[in-house]
This record gives C-alpha cells, sequence and structure tokens, in this order.
C-alpha cells in the first residue's frame, strides 16, 4: 500500500505552521513566560498574524497523529504482529526523544504530551464502535466543561492578576545551560499545557483514526469530505464569534476550541484536493516536510533558537517593540526557507530525517520486526 501524499502534505503544512505560532514566542525577549504574561504590544496586522495559525495547527498535528494510529494498528493487523507492543514501544521512545528536545530547545514541545496520549488512545482504539465513539463524546464533553469553567474563573479573576512586570528570564542574556536550568526550575509551569490538554489530545487522536474508519482517506468519500469542510467554515465563524466577543479570552476558547473544526476542514480540503490530482511544486514541498516532520520540527525550533536567543544571535532584544512583527517574519521566513530546502535535500537522496532514522533504530534494537514482514508506509 503505497504512501498517502495528502496526508504528508497535511502534516507538512501542519509543522511549519505550528512554528507560525511559536516564532512570536522566540522573539518575545521573556520567551514563552513573556509571552503569557507581558505580551509585546503590536498593531492590527500583528495580532492578525498571530491569531491565523493559532491553535489550528496544533489541532491538525493532532488528528494526524491519530490518522496515524489507526494506520499502524491496521498495518500491525494485517501482517499478525501485537500493534499493543510496538506502539508502547513507539510511545516511549517518543517519549524520551520529546523529553530531550523539551530540555535543550523548546520548553513549549508538545510532543511529551502526544506520548503519553498516544498511550491512553490505544485501548479506546481497540473497543467497539458504539464504546469507541461514546468514549470520544465524553472525552470531548469534559474538556469543553473545563475550558468554559477556566474562562469563567479566569474573567473573575482581579484585574491584572498575572502581570508580568516583574519577569526575570534568561532568554534574552543566558547561556544555553542557563536555559536548561531555567526549564528544569520552572518545570511544573512549562508542562502544565500538555497536562491540562491530555483530554483533548487523547480525543483528537480518537478522532483522528475515526475519520479513518469513517473513510477520510477514500476517494469515493466526497460527501463525507464536504461534511468536514463545512465544520471547518463553522470554525472559522466560531472563532471570530469567540476573538470578537471573548476578549482576551477569546483566544483561549480558539486555541483549545473552535481550532478543531477548522482543522478538522483543512484535512478534509487538502485529502479531497490530492485525491483528485497529483500535489503541485508547492505541495510537494509540504509533503517532504511532512515525511520528515520529526526532525523539521526540532530543526525549526533550534534554529529559531539559534537566531533570537542570547546564547545565539540574540535577534529577539536587537530591536525594539514597533520592529517586533517585521523581525518576526524574518525569522519566520529563513527558518522555514532553511526547513523546506532540508527536507528537499533529504528527499533527493532518498533517506529518512535524522531522527526519524535515529527513532527507526532504536524502535528495532527494543522491537525487533521480522525481516520478511511488509511495511505499511502510510502510516
Amino acid at each position: 500500500m503505497g504512501r498517502d501524499a495528502s496526508l504528508d502534505i497535511a502534516r507538512g503544512l501542519a509543522i511549519l505552521g505550528t512554528f507560525a505560532t511559536n516564532v512570536w514566542v522566540f522573539t518575545h525577549p521573556d520567551g514563552l513566560l513573556g509571552t503569557a504574561l507581558a505580551p509585546v504590544a503590536g498593531g492590527v496586522g500583528s495580532a492578525l498574524a498571530q491569531a491565523l495559525p493559532l491553535g489550528k495547527s496544533l489541532a491538525l498535528l493532532s488528528l494526524l497523529f491519530g490518522v496515524g494510529l489507526e494506520l499502524q494498528r491496521r498495518s500491525a493487523l494485517r501482517r499478525g504482529v501485537s500493534w499493543n507492543r510496538a506502539h508502547r514501544v513507539r510511545a516511549g521512545v517518543l517519549f524520551a526523544e520529546a523529553s530531550v528536545h523539551f530540555l535543550l530547545i523548546a520548553e513549549f514541545d508538545v510532543l511529551m504530551g502526544y506520548a503519553v496520549a498516544a498511550l491512553l488512545a490505544a485501548p479506546v482504539l481497540a473497543r467497539p464502535d458504539r464504546s469507541r465513539r461514546r468514549v470520544l463524546v465524553v472525552l470531548l464533553t469534559v474538556h469543553a466543561v473545563a475550558l468554559t469553567a477556566l474562562v469563567v474563573a479566569l474573567n473573575r479573576a482581579p484585574l491584572g492578576a498575572g502581570a508580568g512586570g516583574d519577569l526575570r528570564t534568561p532568554y534574552a542574556d543566558g547561556s544555553f545551560t542557563d536555559l536548561v536550568l531555567f526549564r528544569l526550575d520552572h518545570l511544573a509551569v512549562f508542562r502544565a499545557e500538555p497536562v491540562g490538554l491530555l483530554l483533548l489530545s487523547t480525543a483528537s487522536f480518537v478522532l483522528g483514526a475515526e475519520l479513518v474508519r469513517c473513510g477520510l482517506l477514500d476517494p469515493e468519500r466526497v460527501r463525507f469530505r464536504r461534511r468536514l469542510m463545512g465544520l471547518g467554515v463553522l470554525g472559522l465563524v466560531l472563532e471570530a464569534v469567540f476573538l470578537v466577543a471573548g476578549g482576551g479570552f477569546g483566544v483561549l476558547l480558539t486555541r483549545y476550541g473552535s481550532a478543531v473544526l477548522v482543522a478538522l476542514g483543512v484535512l478534509a480540503l487538502v485529502v479531497q484536493v490530492h485525491t483528485r490530482s497529483r500535489p503541485r511544486w508547492v505541495g510537494r514541498r509540504f509533503a517532504e516536510v511532512g515525511r520528515t516532520a520529526l526532525s523539521c520540527y526540532v530543526l525549526q525550533n533550534l534554529l529559531a533558537s539559534a537566531l533570537c536567543y542570547g546564547w545565539g544571535l540574540g535577534l529577539a532584544t536587537r530591536f525594539g517593540p514597533e520592529h517586533r512583527a517585521a523581525v518576526t517574519a524574518v525569522v519566520f521566513a529563513v527558518v522555514a526557507g532553511c526547513v523546506v530546502v532540508f527536507a528537499h535535500a533529504l528527499a533527493r537522496t532518498g533517506r529518512a530525517g535524522p531522527l526519524e532514522a535515529l527513532s527507526a533504530r532504536v524502535q528495532r534494537r527494543l522491537l525487533p520486526v521480522p525481516a520478511a514482514a511488509p511495511q505499511d508506509v502510510r502510516s
């Protein structure tokens, strides 16, 4: 069974879209904490540039992770091997890799949470259809209630609570080691979001797997994909309502709420377009990034760190707040361009990404696969 190009394109779009969100963290003088507690003021264009990818790329990446789980599960069933054991090994390797990424490069890493959510989603995927869908509804409902309660609580908090006026971080002038120690010192703070999103991540994985079972990738299921695109349009409408009526808390409702609907529409649109035609130049570049997603994800964060943090070029503090949008645009263009070139170079050589190759090697050591077993490269 051949690799599905539409999934690679969507994955590449999600990886670069995630960086479009995170690049604003890198160009803030106080990094992630500064972005949350003391955001740098900007104009309408800056606000739109931050809102456009907000939450959607992460939601798309989560759905694609669930799609991959289902394809891996099907591959294991066809080969007559234990998917549960292989899945646990993959999740463990991912957690180890993500832990290193968190400590050395990016405190906003989501992959540690993904590894845990994947373990939680696995037994759900083995349930009968009705039971599995019931669990999915429960997960989404509990998340929606928790998100609403959080927004209400924050809305009732005293004005100015959590201000970051006395914020001190080592991003601007600290060494590489200082940042590692800073992440360790604030481990609970930096890991709060992935823990808080475990329900949503688990639900997104189950939902992604459910999409495959409902025929997302079947060429003839055009009506199903159109319905998903309709949900994407609904998500955009809700996002506009949340951002206009929700004030500062509308960001939470879009990032952790309506973004899932938008991601469903984007995924369906990408699959629909590429069931009818072969990818063109832009699509092929996204697909190359998607095939080396882990390596590209880590590379873009490492490059942005070197450009923006004090241990590198320190661009985050070399320019005033009035130039932040322009600096951010330049950093995004440079890093995204390097990532695309890197992925294209790997594609021309036919090699896997370095982290993908390392993961595969470790997994083979921990879980030997029979040499004659066919591989499902779609996942």
